[in-house]
């Protein structure tokens, strides 16, 4: 009996290795596809345009999911060798610590998570299984084994001189990629001020303040309260300021929007958003929400899925684009595309010169388009991020 009790366990544990193994990769393809229509073709002047200026996307959730950053798979949006070929400068990898289930745009309690099958089907440790904070972590050391690995093809960005050296690099002909880590929701914070202060070590240098639900510092545009910020959320963005960390008002309720707008004294960033004018969905961006964003100096990011442009077209990307342009100005719009964040595009990260023909196509001029593509974007990461030096400890 004993031998067969241990037979069985062996059986076990293979079956269940098979399952971990196996029904992650399965997820991620499932959830983040590129819907195969076709695209139009790109002509000589976008891919002059393209090749010729610095690319930043704000908001990209690769880091959930089980596969190798540095390998170019057939699945999904982004990975270093994609990011090479869509000639992108600065990636936004942002993490996910909680999702809930039934997940949509209108009404999701905090009660359930969906990440705790995610991180055991994935064999993250088993800290990481209830734990936010180690998932944050788990994501992370995720990014940096890869930034290791990468030989000097993949830089962390903690501070304004990692990223000016990288732009160095860049504009001598070298194949490089700046990669900044970010956090979807600060419930990742489990409650806690401080352990803004463990993230900051970590290196994340952008906040959302919320995901798909409520939490304990402000309202989610998905919640079920839709409130504003918290007494605790008031205090919180009081210290991502003075840490110089940049505040994300993705996924955030529009009282959340208006608290904030009233309180920070430094840009705001929206990651990956649509506008309503273009694509009416509950969390898309209103006219007015577009002004005052960009009188804080900051940047709307505009993605690249359903509920975010209403068509998956490029030229859809262009139309939110060019109304932001239209309400805000130029100077405050940037691309977000949420790639890998559960996500079906018309295109990978290896394709971003659709958008800069669908701007070309839509009658931006050369330097507009720069300022979209990644200018703009610069600007206000350069502005929120540390001093410091390249490569060393953040200096305020």
């Amino acid at each position: 009996m004993e031998r067969l009790l241990k037979v069985l366990a062996a059986i076990v544990g293979v079956a269940m290795l098979a399952l971990f193994t196996i029904v992650g990769p399965i997820v991620d393809r499932v959830l983040n596809r590129v819907d195969g229509e076709p695209l139009g073709p790109v002509g000589g002047e976008a891919q002059a345009i393209h090749a010729r200026h610095t690319i930043v996307d704000l908001h990209s959730d690769a880091l959930l999911w089980p596969r190798k950053l540095l390998k170019q798979i057939d699945h999904g949006h982004v990975d270093l060798p994609r990011l090479q070929l869509g000639n992108v400068a600065v990636e936004v990898f942002s993490v996910v610590t909680k999702v809930p289930r039934g997940l949509n745009y209108e009404r999701n309690d905090s009660t359930t998570d969906m990440i705790e099958y995610l991180a055991v089907a994935s064999r993250w440790p088993v800290v990481a299984w209830a734990s936010r904070m180690a998932r944050a972590e788990q994501q992370a050391g995720k990014l940096r084994t890869a930034v290791r690995r990468s030989n000097g093809q993949l830089v962390l960005l903690r501070t304004a001189a990692d990223l000016d050296a990288v732009l160095l690099r860049r504009s001598r002909g070298e194949q490089v990629t700046g990669a900044m880590l970010a956090i979807e929701g600060a419930h990742a914070l489990e409650g806690k001020l401080s352990n803004v202060a463990v993230l900051d070590s970590a290196g994340f240098r952008m906040i959302g303040l919320v995901h798909f639900f409520d939490n304990v510092f402000a309202g989610s545009s998905a919640g079920m309260m839709k409130g504003g910020l918290t007494p605790l959320g008031d205090s919180l963005v009081v210290e991502l300021e003075r840490r110089r960390i940049i505040i994300d008002l993705a996924h955030a309720s529009a009282k959340t929007i208006d608290d904030v707008l009233a309180k920070a004294t430094r840009p705001v960033v929206v990651s990956h958003t649509g506008v309503k004018a273009t694509c009416d969905s509950p969390r898309n961006l209103s006219d007015d929400q577009i002004r005052r964003i960009a009188a804080t100096g900051g940047v709307i990011g505009i993605g690249y899925w359903e509920e975010a442009v209403c068509d998956l077209a490029p030229a859809s990307i262009a139309k939110a684009i060019s109304h932001v342009v239209a309400v805000g100005g130029i100077d405050h719009v940037a691309l977000g595309s949420d790639f890998d964040g559960a996500t079906v595009t018309r295109f990978d990260a290896s394709q971003l010169a659709q958008v800069t023909q669908a701007l070309v196509d839509a009658g931006f001029e050369e330097g507009e388009i720069a300022k979209i593509l990644g200018g703009n974007a610069v600007r206000v990461l350069r502005a929120g991020l540390p001093a410091g030096v390249a490569g060393g400890s953040p200096t305020s």
